[in-house]
């Protein structure tokens, strides 16, 4: 009999070791830009915190506008994770006047940030610096360090927890490095276009390089196009890669004038793991000429 109970003891001491301890019922409130944030969030914190997301899928970070039952959310959030998108800088103000109390962390922290591309050399040093740290799984490590950092100190409790999950999402990350390192090693064309400067460190971690279309949030000039179409023909690029949150009207126009074609990928889509390891593979079928 009392060997019975020491099993089950040993049994709930078990379970009690690998899951959270709360406090109360009521999980943190956490609120991010954009959805690959959330995924980092959920990595970390699995059901410990409820994730409130300000772009939501399918809109441009450029043209944001907030909703009532946003406003509503963020007046009782706890954190707020910024990665540096312009439209932050605007709502700052408006978010701490709505919550005093909010915890802003900004988790650019620890990042050394690059200036946006552009095809045009009077234009590379621009003043604007690139936000799409999301893209580059080596400072994805670095961002989720920074998240599991607020996160224990706001939920001490959970330390160990929070610890335990972000090394496991390290690996995951680990492995994905691995991925795209492999499906990018002995790539014919290590040049690749696009209309919106996304990748910007996604191509320096993997020794790439970006051709933007955009220039600084705007669409080329007829002399400008005129200067892309140049470098595209000597870089014998004929794929335009877009994003759903952009017109696409200057990348068709390149696509039609090189008889080539235009494929669509999501830096913003939820589900970071999956939709980098899909992305590698494209980007591997266009730039491998073999």
């Amino acid at each position: 009999m009392m060997r019975a109970v020491h099993m089950i003891l040993l049994v709930v001491l078990s379970v009690t070791s690998c899951s959270p301890h709360h406090q109360d019922t009521e999980k943190l409130n956490v609120f991010v830009s954009i959805l690959p944030q959330k995924f980092f969030v959920e990595q970390i914190a699995k059901d410990n915190v409820s994730i409130h997301v300000m772009i939501l899928p399918g809109h441009s970070p450029v043209i944001f506008e907030s909703t009532p039952s946003q406003m509503k959310e963020i007046s009782r959030a706890d954190i707020f994770f910024r990665i540096g998108l312009p439209f932050e800088d605007a709502w700052l103000k408006k978010l701490q006047s709505i919550n005093p109390d909010l915890e802003i962390i900004d988790t650019r922290e620890g990042i050394t940030l690059r200036n946006m591309d552009s095809f045009d050399k009077h234009h590379e040093h621009s003043r604007q610096k690139d936000p799409h740290i999301w893209l580059s799984p080596k400072l994805v490590k670095i961002q989720s360090r920074t998240i599991c950092n607020a996160l224990q100190k706001y939920d001490p409790n959970n330390r160990e927890f929070y610890e335990q999950n972000l090394l496991k999402f390290m690996v995951a990350l680990d492995s994905l490095q691995k991925d795209i390192q492999t499906q990018l090693d002995s790539l014919d064309t290590r040049s690749f276009l696009v209309f919106h400067p996304s990748w910007g460190y996604f191509a320096d971690e993997f020794e790439l390089k970006q051709i933007p279309i955009e220039i600084e949030g705007k669409s080329p000039s007829p002399k400008q196009m005129t200067h892309i179409l140049e470098i595209v023909k000597k870089e014998q690029i004929d794929v335009v890669f877009v994003q759903k949150q952009f017109s696409s009207a200057a990348a068709k126009a390149i696509a039609d004038a090189i008889d080539g074609q235009i494929i669509q990928i999501d830096p913003l889509a939820e589900n970071y793991l999956k939709n980098m390891h899909e992305i590698v593979r494209i980007f591997k079928s266009v730039l491998d000429k073999k």
